[in-house]
């Protein structure tokens, strides 16, 4: 993909809650989502204008808890090649499973690249500005988690220098999401 044509990673802006839904509603019909989303499409679309406002508000820029970047696809404002979230977690505190967090640390979520900028770069990016975010933040580590037969994904996130952790997190029966972290050391490296 040539420069003029590449997407352009920023921070996301407080009122684009309409593009923010818009990608969030388009993540949630790839083939893959039931593997990589907690929620459905028909959970989202269900959602009140006032979510997506309060969800973008509060992973705009200057925020600094949790920051969401975009990649905007030039010439054309508003449309977005891909997506991806930090939340920071505070060493003593408790993560979303009720575990205790060991250090400061961001967690990435939400990671969708629309399929026409898949293997063009954009995710690389994307992570580029997401790990540095978290690491000027403090973050000792940055960590994510994938569904175990989201093969795409664990690709990618190897690539990336990703490593799984040995932590497994049941989801149901036959469903595990594994735990990928990304030592600050190896980020520098």
């Amino acid at each position: 993909m040539d420069d003029t044509r590449r997407p352009a990673v920023r921070v996301i802006r407080a009122g684009e809650w309409r593009e923010h839904k818009a990608l969030r509603l388009a993540a949630l019909r790839d083939p893959v989502a039931h593997l990589a989303y907690a929620e459905t499409y028909e959970a989202a679309a269900a959602q009140p204008d006032a979510f997506y406002q309060a969800r973008t508000a509060g992973a705009a820029e200057g925020g600094t808890a949790v920051r969401q970047f975009v990649a905007e696809v030039p010439g054309q404002r508003g449309v977005w090649a891909g997506s991806a979230t930090v939340l920071m977690e505070e060493a003593g505190e408790k993560d979303f499973l009720g575990r205790p967090i060991a250090c400061r640390q961001g967690q990435v979520v939400g990671v969708f690249v629309r399929p026409e900028y898949r293997g063009s770069g954009v995710v690389e990016e994307l992570f580029e500005a997401a790990v540095a975010w978290a690491y000027e933040r403090g973050a000792e580590r940055v960590r994510l988690y994938v569904h175990e037969r989201n093969e795409r994904a664990i690709r990618a996130y190897r690539r990336l220098g990703f490593e799984p952790s040995g932590v497994r997190v049941p989801k149901g029966p036959d469903d595990v999401e594994l735990e990928f972290v990304l030592a600050k050391a190896k980020a520098a490296g």
